[in-house]
Formats: C-alpha cells, structure tokens, sequence
C-alpha cells in the first residue's frame, strides 16, 4: 500500500470501550480511510481500517484498555506510507470547562487547563488528554486541535445553562453544558445544505447510542439539551442512569453507604438499561423483549424517556419543524423510531410506517407538519474541519 503525495489530516475519537480515527485529504477533506478498535477491554476487541467497504487493516489485538489501542494505531500508521503526510492532528474532547468551549490549538498551557477540570469529566479526559499526549510523543512538532463536544451547546440562555444552585459554583465550572457537539454540528450543516432557510427552523436532533442526547435548535442556535453537567444526565441510556431527583444521590450515599467513587461508577457503568436488563445492547433488548420482561421495561423507559424529552424540548422552542434521528441507535432502529414517535401527532410527528422500515432519509408521513428525518452522523468530519481551520488555511 502506497500513500499518493499529499498531507492529510488524522482524526482521533476516543470513546468509553472505543476509538476511531479516519484520515482525511487536508485540502479537500475528502475521506482517505477510517478505522476503530471496539469492545476495547473485552478479547474481541479488533482494529479494523476501511477504504469505502474494502478492508485495508484488521487485527484482533484484545487491547485491555484504550492506551494499548491508541499505540496500536500509532504503530500501524508508522508502518505505513501515509505517517510521512500527516500534517495535522484533530482530537474529539468530551468537555473544557468554562474556558475551552470552541476549537483550539492544542498546547502545554491548554493541557494544563485542561488537567485542572478532569473532576467535570473523570471518566473521558484523562484518558483523552493521555491520547494526546501520546501522538505528541510519536508525531512530534505537528499541529494537534482540540475540538470540544460542547461546543455547539456555549451560546444557551442563561435560564437553560444555569443551575438554581448559589453562584459561587459556577466559577468551579458548574453548569449545563451539553454534549454530543460534533454530531449537532454535523447534522445542521447537512441539513442547511439540503435547506437554505434551515436556521429559521425549530429542530430537535436526537442522537441515540449507548450514550443518548438530544439537542433543541431554533434559529442555528442550540437553546437547550438533555445532558448537564456531565454525559451521565437526560436519557436513560445503555449504562448511565440519566437525570435523578437529587434525593436519590443523596439515598444511595447514605442508606446505600456508597463512596463518591463508587457512586460514579454506578450512575455510569451500571445503570440504565443495563441496571434494569442486565445488558444495555438495544438491538439485542429488542430481540428478547418478547419471552423477557426485563427487557421489554427497558425498552419501554428508553422510548418513554425519549418521548417525553421531544415533548420539552419542543416546548422550550414554541413548536417544531424538523425532528432528527441519528446516532447507532437512531439511525438503525426502525422499531424504536416508530414507539418513540408513535403517539406524538399533537406535535405534528406523524411517521410513514413503509419509509420508517426502508430507514429513508425522510421517515415522516406526506401530510404530518413535522419533517421526520433519520440522518448519519460524522464526528470525524467535523474534527477534520476545525483542524484544517485552525491549521491548513494558516501554514
């Protein structure tokens, strides 16, 4: 395998049990390959590099944690005509504080900063700032981007960023920030390029994975979210508990005797559909549900969860022009599209049950107020835009 002449840009997004990372041309942004390691922690967990459907790369590593991952890309890349090109490197951030809401350069100071909010996100940026440091050590003196994932959510009014709790926290960085950033900001711009009058709509994106947000957008502004402080929060989700009444931390300190740590791991790692089924693989909830009533009460808060938060969000707009499903979840689940829909025709979302099935890009009935829309996601691409904004255009 020869690599043409050219630079490109390397975009790395780093998840929980996962990471992926494409390779884009740095002037045009076409798409090179993409590659991800999944199930990182398990033994079937694999490298896996596409160029279009064609495989160019695949091992199974059993990588045991995200660290072992990371090197075996880096060590692939080396070996590989395509390292000599890199010119830039764009990384996905799940959260920046207060201070680091847009995309940025990343330098020690940035590190730094960054290191001093690890306490908003333990369970993301010490792993992603280790990511970074990493490619620092194997590509050194290449521009590296940070993009952060709450971005898109900066501009909220204060009534939705702000917690009724006394000020003096929010210089600790508390507040609703909001996530999924990259995947809202990607889903808007395809939709502005299929509507010219796209920011004087009212759009709910629902992006549904094992972690699960939705966004309201009036006017190209996001004016409210699901998720908080931290991606915990909103939706039920595969493992994470979603939003709780304040009392039940409080319960699960003192009766349950749990320690902070240990409270952590519990409203991330064993929670949600997981904590009610036993396992938080949607698909696989909805192949069970028929013979398993644990499955199918799962399956009925998530959809019941999701109903409920399009009916807010489409209240703190004054109404709804466009709902959006994305994600691994929204974008392949026909049967969890229909149950979260069905029901919502007062809001105008009235779904075409064939074109639902056949997953088209536009899912809702010809008669329905609300343009129903099931779109795919591509967090890559926008890493891959910021870099190339914040680097190629000024070299």
């Amino acid at each position: 395998m020869t690599a043409k002449s050219a630079t490109y840009i390397l975009c790395i997004n780093c998840g929980s049990s996962s990471l992926k990372f494409s390779l884009y041309h740095a002037g045009s942004l076409q798409l090179e390959w993409s590659g991800s390691v999944n199930a990182i922690g398990s033994s079937k967990s694999m490298l896996v590099i596409k160029n279009d459907a064609q495989v160019i790369e695949q091992q199974n590593g059993k990588y045991k944690n995200l660290d072992q991952a990371v090197k075996a890309v880096i060590r692939w890349l080396k070996n590989s005509s395509y390292h000599q090109g890199i010119a830039a490197i764009g990384h996905r951030l799940v959260q920046g504080g207060p201070k680091h809401r847009e995309p940025e350069l990343i330098t020690g100071k940035l590190l730094k900063s960054l290191a001093g909010f690890i306490y908003l996100a333990p369970n993301h940026l010490p792993e992603e700032i280790k990511t970074i440091q990493t490619f620092q050590s194997a590509f050194p003196g290449l521009p590296q981007v940070a993009c952060f994932d709450t971005a898109i959510h900066r501009n909220m009014p204060d009534e939705a960023k702000y917690y009724a709790l006394p000020a003096t926290y929010q210089s600790q960085g508390l507040m609703h920030y909001g996530f999924h950033g990259l995947s809202y900001e990607y889903i808007l711009q395809k939709l502005s390029q299929e509507d010219e009058d796209i920011k004087n709509k009212k759009i709910i994106i629902a992006h549904l994975g094992n972690g699960a947000s939705m966004a309201a957008i009036k006017n190209g502004v996001s004016v409210e979210t699901t998720m908080g402080l931290t991606p915990m929060g909103g939706l039920v989700m595969s493992s994470r508990s979603g939003d709780l009444d304040p009392g039940v931390l409080l319960f699960l300190l003192k009766q349950g005797k749990l320690t902070p740590t240990q409270l952590d791991k519990l409203l991330s790692k064993d929670a949600g559909l997981k904590a009610i089924a036993g396992i938080g693989d949607v698909q696989e909830l909805l192949n069970r549900e028929a013979g398993d009533a644990d499955a199918k009460a799962a399956i009925t808060l998530f959809c019941y969860q999701a109903k409920k938060f399009i009916g807010a969000l489409a209240a703190a707009m004054g109404g709804l022009d466009i709902l959006v499903f994305t994600g691994g979840i929204g974008e392949h689940s026909a049967m969890i599209r229909h149950r979260i829909c069905d029901g919502l025709g007062f809001l105008g979302i009235v779904i075409h049950q064939q074109a639902n099935i056949q997953s088209h890009e536009i899912i809702s009935d010809r008669t329905a107020r609300v343009s129903v829309k099931v779109l795919t996601t591509n967090e890559e691409a926008m890493i891959a835009q910021h870099t190339q904004q914040l680097t190629y255009h000024n070299n």
